[in-house]
């Protein structure tokens, strides 16, 4: 086939329509921030101002009033809060949990790791121990050259004067 065109003719399409799927690492990352936006005290001190400004603009401002006295609008708007803010915190949540189990692992290693090079070291000292026991001190080399001495002094025909 010449044409490039031609060769996608023949192989089927699977979806004609365009799929949407998040990348859930990036789903991930954005739940978390805004879990941990919530746990500010930032977040604390804004939505305090918004629902005192909410209620001081319906109790006062009559003419702008937009949700009378039992504030039903402003309980729909908590309840909506509410429903998103439990999943994007248990979402975030569990990934602190998969991040912590991966550090226990690595941490679980690299102590097995510490561990066998613990013992390995351990080994060599012993061994190197054994080793220098066999090694002679200086005094027990003083000693036997004075034995030898006194072996070649015994050895050595006594002069005479």
């Amino acid at each position: 086939m010449s044409n490039p065109g031609l060769s996608r003719l023949y192989t089927p399409k699977t979806s004609r329509r365009p799929s949407l799927r998040p990348d859930p690492e990036a789903v991930g990352k954005v739940t978390e921030s805004i879990a941990r936006f919530f746990g500010t005290g930032r977040y604390l001190l804004i939505q305090t101002i918004v629902v005192l400004l909410w209620i001081a603009l319906n109790v006062s401002a009559i003419e702008w009033r937009w949700d009378p006295y039992p504030f039903i609008l402003l309980n729909l708007a908590f309840s909506t809060q509410a429903a998103y803010a439990a999943p994007l915190i248990l979402l975030a949540q569990n990934r602190q949990e998969n991040r912590d189990r991966v550090a226990l692992e690595e941490d679980r290693r690299r102590a097995a790791q510490t561990k066998a090079d613990t013992e390995y070291l351990a080994r060599e000292l012993a061994a190197l121990r054994l080793v220098l026991r066999e090694v002679p001190t200086r005094e027990h080399l003083r000693d036997e050259l004075e034995d030898l001495r006194a072996l070649l002094t015994d050895l050595q025909p006594e002069k005479s004067d």
